[in-house]
């Protein structure tokens, strides 16, 4: 007689030799459900697989907030000679042209040149005391 067949052998029993019958039940009989035991117990298993240890998957992508750039048109008074020495500014007959990247120009100190500043925006105190300087407020294009 040959080698019996383990599947053949265990035909008709209760249990197929897993001992009593409530055995192989949930998922501990395999070691947990998923990725359990990744760094531990199934660490060659995972690392065979391709997933290895630490995090995979999909990242949720970060909310970005951003917060408007704003400045006072005070400390573009102070700062309008240094700005055309850094060549960020331009003087024309006496009256310095300035272009910023700021969201808003606000009304904060004192104006005392004539400034002729270009950003997104500006408030009504900051248009006010540039005009009243005898500069301007332009509005830059988008």
């Amino acid at each position: 007689m040959g080698v019996k067949n383990k599947a053949k052998k265990f035909r008709g029993s209760r249990t197929c030799g897993g001992g009593t019958h409530k055995n192989r039940r949930g998922a501990g009989s395999r070691g947990g459900r998923g990725h359990a035991g990744g760094c531990k117990h199934h660490f060659l298993k995972e690392l065979l697989l391709g997933r290895g240890y630490g995090s995979y998957g999909f990242a949720r992508p970060q909310k970005v907030l951003k917060y408007p750039t704003v400045i006072d048109i005070g400390a573009l008074d102070e700062t309008a000679e240094r700005l055309v020495e850094l060549k960020q500014a331009k003087v024309r007959t006496g009256k310095y042209y300035i272009t910023l990247d700021v969201d808003k120009v606000l009304g904060k100190g004192r104006v005392t040149k004539p400034l002729i500043v270009t950003a997104r925006s500006f408030s009504k105190r900051a248009q006010e005391k540039l005009e009243s300087a005898g500069g301007k407020a332009k509005i830059a294009e988008p």
